[in-house]
């Protein structure tokens, strides 16, 4: 009896324990490459190249867009905050890698291998918490360092509205950034994952943000998700995490079914909010992986969809430029019968002045012939 008992204790405990850290399913994927981003992102924006960074991607988003800024909000959990972002592809573009900024395309995304709870730089001073994104190839230790780069790269709220869900709403201007950063320093708080032998930038501490905010900071839970994409409910943040093998990178030479010019992307001033890029340029690379057969309907699909809209556009542009040529053959008939006018009225003026200089001359000759009768008369009786 008390053998059994045993056993069922421990059975117990394992079972137990298995669903106490749901964190530790981290095996969730055996080890993906790069084709994994290169795929799952082609929908939202263009995969372009560049000398320095290789393969970047820049997603379809108008200009107001900015990385861990818009369209999300931060979580507490224990790997510290977290960015939960309200965009689909956001599982990937704000937890592996870096962004940067162009001043002609705006923001861009750089892989890298490594998960993280978010890769921003967090600073803290005179009632407000800030973080910027960290740019490619900075390293956890080297984001400590005072140098704070591009102002406006930083977003800052007052410490007190910090952790809200709605905190796109509490943004201070930018234009107060400078100063804010002068008076600031850099928050060098961290977690070390070991099961994945990585660190990560924790961000505030949970104390702290609770003392300036006056609310309680819940803990959110992270579970690993099998499919690509996230999400947040009961305080459970399920998301996709898989670990990245460098070497499948070597051995299998992954690139983007797509790459588009850097000199063809529509400038970030020209988008709007519903923007979706054109695939200018296409480049086939060697040794690409073959998309699924439904991506493939839906890129053709796309195309084609595009193809009608410019179709439209060029139908649209045609009628356009009759009706401008017409407008302008009958402004030019009309000048034409107004020089007409003008000068038919020219013509008869004149002539109703010499009929009447002729008119004039005739009566004063009949004027003058009548008066000399008159004299002649006149003398002829005398």
């Amino acid at each position: 009896m008390k053998i059994r008992f045993k056993i069922l204790l421990a059975l117990f405990i394992l079972f137990g324990s298995a669903t106490l850290i749901p964190s530790t399913v981290s095996s969730q994927q055996s080890n993906v490459s790069f084709q994994v981003f290169y795929d799952q992102l082609s929908p939202y924006g263009q995969w372009s190249s560049t000398p320095d960074y290789g393969y970047i991607w820049i997603p379809d988003v108008g200009p107001e867009f900015s990385p861990y800024s818009t369209n999300g909000s931060w979580v507490m959990t224990d790997y510290g905050w977290t960015w939960v972002s309200d965009y689909s592809w956001g599982w990937a573009p704000f937890h592996y890698g870096r962004w940067d900024f162009d001043n002609n395309f705006g923001w861009f995304w750089v892989p890298d291998y490594e998960w993280g709870p978010s890769w921003v730089t967090w600073r803290r001073g005179d009632g407000y918490y800030g973080w910027s994104p960290m740019r490619p190839g900075i390293s956890v230790s080297m984001s400590f360092g005072n140098e704070y780069a591009d102002v406006n790269r930083w977003n800052f709220v007052r410490d007190r509205d910090f952790g809200r869900t709605n905190i796109s709403r509490y943004y201070v201007n930018r234009r107060d950034n400078d100063v804010i950063i002068r008076k600031s320093s850099v928050i060098n708080n961290t977690f070390n994952d070991n099961k994945r032998n990585v660190t990560y930038i924790a961000g505030p501490r949970r104390d702290d943000v609770q003392k300036y905010t006056r609310r309680s900071i819940n803990n959110v839970s992270v579970r690993d998700n099998p499919n690509p994409g996230q999400k947040l409910t009961n305080n459970q943040l399920e998301i996709y995490r898989p670990q990245f093998d460098r070497n499948n990178d070597v051995k299998q030479r992954p690139a983007p079914s797509r790459v588009s010019d850097v000199k063809d992307i529509v400038p970030a001033g020209r988008r709007n909010a519903n923007f979706k890029q054109n695939n200018v340029q296409v480049q086939q690379p060697k040794q690409q992986q073959s998309l699924p057969a439904e991506t493939k309907r839906q890129d053709q699909v796309q195309v084609q969809q595009k193809q009608q809209i410019e179709s439209k556009k060029q139908d649209q542009i045609q009628v356009q430029q009759k009706q401008q040529q017409q407008q302008q053959q009958q402004q030019q008939k009309q000048v034409v019968q107004q020089n007409v006018q003008v000068k038919q009225q020219a013509t008869t003026t004149v002539k109703s002045r010499r009929l009447e200089r002729q008119q004039n001359r005739a009566n004063n000759q009949d004027k003058k012939g009548r008066n000399k009768e008159t004299s002649n008369e006149t003398s002829g009786k005398h």
